[in-house]
């Protein structure tokens, strides 16, 4: 007999398998058919436990006609082929186990997640000469967990890098004195700036922020003293950022504000900042080239030492972005320019 016409045969067998199934079973087949819930039988006299019936629900779910399920093995629609799921399905229709949770695959090649529910149905002598499957499509519930797994393994690693983040601000401000005032102001204002990047992003869902953005948030406790507004100047698109290259930054203009408050621009009644950044072509790449620049503030003389706020910019900056800092001590003030590859999602453009 030839492969069609055996499949024929098992189809004509099939068929009748279910005209005698919906006699049997007459308004249960009618309940079966009108219910939400995905719903199959299979023939358990036969070893494979071909498919006698499937509703609407369930047709709807997998995307397959009637016939073209009628005889075939309920497992041949898995679609995790392993050892761990065919145990699984075979000690739910032995009755070892309550219920499986497994992935299936559809007529057009996309899997569901469904955990089934498999009862015997018996004669009066109390065998088992069908088995009545019932799915629970968990799909949806599936990719909700998978997206929180993926979720906290995100927020273990921010969370670690925070921490080596505040550790370090910690370790560096206690080497660079040994007053306990000194200390604390330093790690508290850093902190504080750490704290502004983490709010701005998290209003982001920590998708990322626009730089423009984020220049404003770095510098607003230094423009909210009265007159200070008027003496920033600011020019640049919203370039959106990584969440990465966001924090970087923002610590490195925290860094250059409260110099200048110290030091620079911000120290008298007069002195004016600039900041600009523009995306710059340099060695067949593009990156994002930028600039934060000092007028009349104090006469302006390169330190004999780095300190603590330099060496927070440049190695920061170097070690977070691969990015290049030149601090320039002019004597009209400071200016710094800051080179970092441009952001993916600019590159993209």
């Amino acid at each position: 007999m030839s492969d069609k016409a055996h499949k024929d045969k098992g189809q004509k067998a099939a068929e009748a398998d279910v005209d005698k199934f919906r006699k049997d079973l007459g308004p249960f087949v009618v309940a079966a058919d009108t219910t939400r819930m995905p719903m199959v039988f299979t023939d358990a006299k036969k070893a494979d436990n071909p498919i006698i019936y499937a509703n609407d629900a369930f047709l709807k779910l997998a995307g397959y006609d009637r016939d073209e399920l009628l005889a075939h093995d309920f497992k041949s629609l898995m679609a995790d082929p392993s050892d761990r799921a065919q145990d699984e399905i075979a000690a739910a229709f032995a009755g070892k186990q309550d219920c499986a949770e497994l992935r299936y695959r559809r007529k057009d090649g996309s899997t569901f997640c469904a955990t089934i529910f498999i009862s015997p149905v018996k004669d009066k002598t109390g065998k088992t000469y069908e088995h009545f499957i019932s799915l629970v499509d968990t799909t949806k519930h599936e990719l909700a967990r998978r997206h929180a797994a993926m979720l906290i393994d995100e927020l273990n690693h921010r969370v670690k890098n925070t921490l080596a983040t505040v550790q370090s601000i910690v370790i560096q401000a206690m080497r660079n004195s040994s007053d306990p005032e000194v200390v604390r102001e330093s790690i508290e204002t850093r902190l504080a700036a750490l704290s502004r990047s983490h709010d701005l992003l998290g209003r982001e869902k920590w998708e990322g922020a626009g730089l423009l953005d984020l220049v404003c948030e770095s510098i607003a406790p230094f423009r909210a003293i009265e007159g200070r507004r008027e003496r920033f100047s600011i020019d640049g698109d919203n370039i959106r950022l990584s969440p990465k290259a966001a924090l970087a930054l923002g610590i490195a203009f925290n860094e250059l504000a409260t110099n200048a408050v110290k030091y620079g621009a911000l120290s008298n009644d007069s002195g004016t900042i600039s900041i600009d950044w523009m995306l710059d072509q340099k060695a067949g790449a593009r990156w994002l080239r930028l600039h934060w620049r000092e007028k009349g503030g104090p006469p302006v003389t390169p330190p004999t030492r780095k300190g603590f706020g330099s060496r927070v910019i440049e190695q920061g900056l170097a070690h977070e972005l691969d990015g290049r800092v030149e601090l320039d001590y002019q004597p009209g003030g400071i200016v710094c320019t800051i080179d970092v590859p441009a952001p993916q999602a600019v590159l993209n453009e």
